[in-house]
């Protein structure tokens, strides 16, 4: 009987009368039935294979989970109320193939099957080989595979490990189920009756076995599956139970379940719960893909394998090389060597081969050196990159800007020829239209000027400028794109110069970034609402510039990730734009931030050291 995992998992297909609607839902719903109560440590593992299987089929599987909780309730009325309530409860949507883990789980079943669902394909996972012996042979369509709880194994391990024992304890509670445990030990020590005395604690309460335990002796061992019910009648899990048993007891405890180690017990021949749930998770796919039963191929018992502590190991002096190569190890500390092993190689080196470890720390600096140049490279090449995009956003604007003086001159060249032709030219009037010609050629040649001067890859030397002279160039270049997008843009200067050192270009990529993206928040505000401002504040030390929107905002979750490279809120955005100005504002030993208020608009804040004119230069490429 599967009574440490306590739990049942039931997959049902309704195999009778189905309504059209419901057939094809039918063939992939599984109901999980556990035995007792969701937290007991053995039907997690258990549930965590059964869904782990189900979950690899192609098909997409409906699970339903329910609890039956025995011990704590049980007999004929409480059998025939879950009865009518999973009846009721599944009848629109019937399950189709039942897995049923645990013998009484597997009783229940069988004995309701023909009022829950007849005719239903059954597959049982954790059900003890002997309780399968003890009964009739099962219906064609129940099948699985059994498990042996190995207490003969474990006795003789336990044995093998203590040679001094003289005395076997065997303690089971006094739960139907712990009564059925207690045959099952009864019948694995009677091999080892003329070997050790045996000692049988069953259905005791819990204060007299601690009070036994407590007074064994080092000729002793103990075995136990744990309980449900003690002779006081107090309800426990096997877990706890053992868990008690462990810190009381004088004389090493053993144990038949994989749950069981950790609380004291030095070990056992145990089967794993999670390989039984995945067991029968995959034997109900392949009847939920449409196998009979009759014709599955299975093992005829779950393998199981020798599980220890080895914190337990060393507190009752086991030799270690007693312990199986293949045996499941837990809780093992590494050695020395395992656990220094690197710095005790290191070490040696250091001792054996001290230039050797020099001269490849410095080939390491010198790869550094190459690897940061490569980063600052690709650095200012994306910088760039950032340029060629943002001004291929400006694209309209600045040919509608060149355009404006391009179409002047024309016109005015065709002034200038007509008054030629005629005959009527006069001096003054030409002299007129050629300052005219002048002054749009001057313009149009500027708007190129600072176009190319923001698309050049060039070296770049850091020199002293006045942020005036920066926002300015600024507004001159993105007016044109707010005037398109019926933005009114402008600039708060200051009388004073502000002069910073470092890279105009790219503090201008930076402003160029800030002004576009507080365009694009203004894209769907009333017309009324779109300015974007400008403004520089100077103080002793340093620059403040701000530029400041009245869009709808950036709401406080988005705040500490706006820098972050490939974080963006545009819906056609790559995320970079802002990550590359910070680089560019702390290259220049600046700072820069946002606030915001949602529904209010977005300020973003840029500190820059201030400096005297002449500052010491610096190269860089861009």
């Amino acid at each position: 009987m599967w009574l440490a995992w306590c739990g049942v998992a039931i997959c049902l297909v309704s195999m009778g009368a189905v309504a059209p609607g419901h057939a094809e839902a039918s063939r992939s719903h599984v109901l999980v039935l556990f035995e007792n109560n969701r937290l007991l440590p053995a039907n997690v593992l258990g549930d965590r294979g059964v869904t782990s299987a189900l979950g690899e089929a192609d098909r997409r599987t409906e699970i339903s989970t329910e609890f039956l909780d025995y011990p704590r309730f049980s007999g004929a009325a409480y059998v025939g109320t879950v009865t009518r309530f999973l009846k009721e409860k599944y009848a629109a949507r019937p399950p189709g193939v039942i897995i049923v883990a645990g013998d009484n789980a597997l009783d229940f079943v069988l004995n309701t099957r023909a009022e829950l669902f007849p005719q239903v394909p059954v597959v049982h996972v954790g059900v003890a080989r002997s309780f399968l012996a003890s009964r009739p042979p099962l219906p064609e369509d129940v099948v699985g595979v059994p498990f042996a709880q190995d207490f003969a194994g474990t006795i003789a391990q336990a044995l093998k490990w203590h040679p001094q024992a003289r005395h076997l304890v065997l303690i089971t509670g006094a739960a139907e189920h712990d009564r059925e445990w207690e045959q099952d030990l009864r019948r694995a020590s009677e091999g080892f009756d003329g070997r050790v005395s045996i000692e049988m604690l069953a259905g005791r309460p819990m204060a007299e076995v601690l009070k036994r335990v407590a007074e064994l002796g080092t000729d002793t061992v103990v075995v136990t599956p744990g309980f449900f019910r003690d002779g006081a009648g107090s309800i426990y899990i096997p877990v706890e139970s053992v868990r008690l048993i462990a810190q009381a007891a004088t004389a090493p405890v053993y144990g038949p379940f994989v749950t069981f180690i950790g609380t004291g017990v030095v070990g056992g021949w145990m089967t794993s719960f999670e390989a039984m749930g995945r067991e029968g998770g995959s034997i109900a796919n392949r009847l939920l893909d449409g196998q009979a039963a009759s014709f599955l191929r299975l093992p005829q018992v779950m393998p199981s394998a020798l599980h220890v502590d080895w914190r337990q190991i060393e507190r009752w002096g086991i030799d270690p090389d007693a312990v199986p190569a293949d045996a499941v190890i837990q809780f093992r500390a590494p050695g020395f060597w395992q656990t220094y092993q690197k710095e005790a190689m290191a070490v040696a080196l250091a001792f054996l081969l001290q230039s050797l470890l020099l001269a490849a720390l410095l080939f390491e600096r010198h790869r550094r050196r190459l690897a940061q140049s490569s980063v600052d490279r690709y650095r200012f090449e994306l910088a760039h990159a950032s340029r060629l995009a943002v001004a291929g956003e400006l694209t309209g604007s600045i040919a509608h800007e060149i355009n404006q003086p391009l179409a002047a001159i024309l016109s005015n060249a065709a002034a200038a020829e007509l008054m030629l032709e005629s005959g009527a030219a006069r001096p003054g009037e030409l002299k007129d239209i050629l300052a005219d010609i002048r002054r749009d050629d001057l313009r149009a040649s500027e708007v190129i000027r600072r176009l190319r001067a923001l698309l050049a890859k060039h070296e770049v030397e850091r020199q002293s400028f006045d942020l005036n002279d920066i926002l300015g160039d600024v507004i001159a270049l993105l007016n044109a794109e707010a005037r398109r997008r019926r933005i009114a843009l402008s600039a708060r200067l200051v009388v004073e110069t502000i002069t910073v050192a470092g890279d105009r270009i790219q503090l201008q990529q930076v402003l160029i970034n800030l002004v576009m993206n507080a365009m694009d928040a203004l894209a769907d505000t009333p017309e009324e609402q779109r300015n974007v401002v400008l403004s520089l504040e100077g103080s002793a030390t340093g620059a403040t510039i701000r530029v400041r929107d009245r869009g709808h905002g950036i709401t406080a979750e988005h705040l500490p990730k706006l820098f972050e490279s490939f974080f963006t809120t545009k819906r056609k955005g790559i995320g970079l734009g802002l990550s590359i100005a910070r680089t560019l504002v702390e290259a220049h030993g600046g700072t820069i931030a946002a606030e915001s208020v949602p529904g209010e608009g977005a300020i973003f804040t840029i500190w820059l050291p201030r400096v005297a004119s002449g500052g010491r230069a610096w190269v860089g490429a861009t």
